[in-house]
């Protein structure tokens, strides 16, 4: 049967958040061996002005299409910020518990959040955490200080999945919240209505926020690996319908890459960063790519 996890009302958010801490822990500690430079570079600073380049600038910061209008080397510069402040935004709606695998959504979510919080605090930058299905679950502001950490680690454990009907309305009060000048991530399967969906994504551009958008799914949610009679589970109605997997898969497919080909489509058009995810996806490659990513933008 395709279906999740067995999750109750007594059962928490992440049963096996130990586990998860450790595993966080263990990719740090195997990033750091070939990190220099910032986690979050690019967050930290602000663009403030072009000055004509001077031998022994960095390259990397030549705007070279102002010197293909005007034929004269400029480079930018840029101010620092005092901290950076890291907002994670986790969804925890019930399709979050889905797990044909080794890990749930949320599972998986929550290591990843984990590394970028370590990675935070361990730059003495800022990290909270605000929880929402259909409504803001939890809101821990974010602080600098080691203990920070445990604290969110704490903050996930004693939350537990919620059912959801207007997952949209969640996310929006969720980027409601989440204040002034951030940097927000947002860990979800973005399951809701589009157009509600992006009104939440407005709301945090509103505020200034630099987001990103780790849109996580199962693999089998995604790709329809199946073949034979199953029953689907609707993990928010309880819903269930009993279909062969071969017959409805080339339109589930078709229908499933538009609607991400649509979010896409809108998040560009925001300035959003998108990283398409699967459960199955090693957690340390997807941070060594969004780590030499922000690198090359910067550049």
């Amino acid at each position: 049967m395709f279906e999740s996890k067995p999750q109750s009302a007594e059962t928490d958010l992440l049963s096996r958040m130990a586990s998860i801490e450790l595993r966080a822990r263990h990719v740090v500690e195997g990033l750091q061996h070939g990190m220099h430079r910032s986690p979050f570079l690019g967050s930290t600073v602000e663009f403030s002005s072009h000055r004509e380049y001077v031998p022994g600038d960095d390259l990397r910061h030549v705007n070279w299409k102002l010197f293909a209008r005007q034929k004269r080397l400029y480079v930018k510069e840029f101010d620092a910020e005092n901290n950076l402040q890291l907002t994670i935004l986790l969804d925890v709606s019930n399709s979050m518990g889905c797990a044909n695998g080794e890990l749930s959504k949320i599972e998986f979510s929550a290591i990843l959040a984990m590394v970028f919080a370590h990675l935070c605090v361990q730059q003495h930058d800022a990290v909270g955490l605000i929880t929402f299905s259909d409504d803001v679950h939890g809101n821990l502001p974010p602080r600098a200080q080691p203990q920070q950490l445990e604290t969110l680690k704490q903050a996930m454990t004693l939350t537990k999945l919620k059912q959801c009907e207007n997952a949209a309305g969640g996310f929006q009060h969720a980027a409601e919240q989440t204040g002034q000048r951030r940097f927000v991530m947002i860990f979800s399967d973005m399951f809701g209505d589009m157009d509600g969906l992006l009104q939440g994504l407005d709301q945090l551009n509103y505020r200034r926020h630099e987001v990103v958008l780790f849109h996580v799914w199962d693999p089998v949610e995604r790709h329809l690996p199946l073949d034979g009679l199953y029953r689907f589970d609707d993990l928010e109605t309880g819903e269930q319908i009993d279909v062969r997997a071969e017959g409805i898969r080339d339109a589930y497919l078709k229908r499933v890459q538009t609607w991400c080909d649509d979010l896409e489509r809108e998040c560009r058009h925001r300035a959003i960063e998108r990283y398409e995810l699967t459960t199955e996806d090693s957690v340390e490659q997807v941070v060594w790519d969004f780590l030499e990513q922000r690198a090359a933008y910067v550049a």
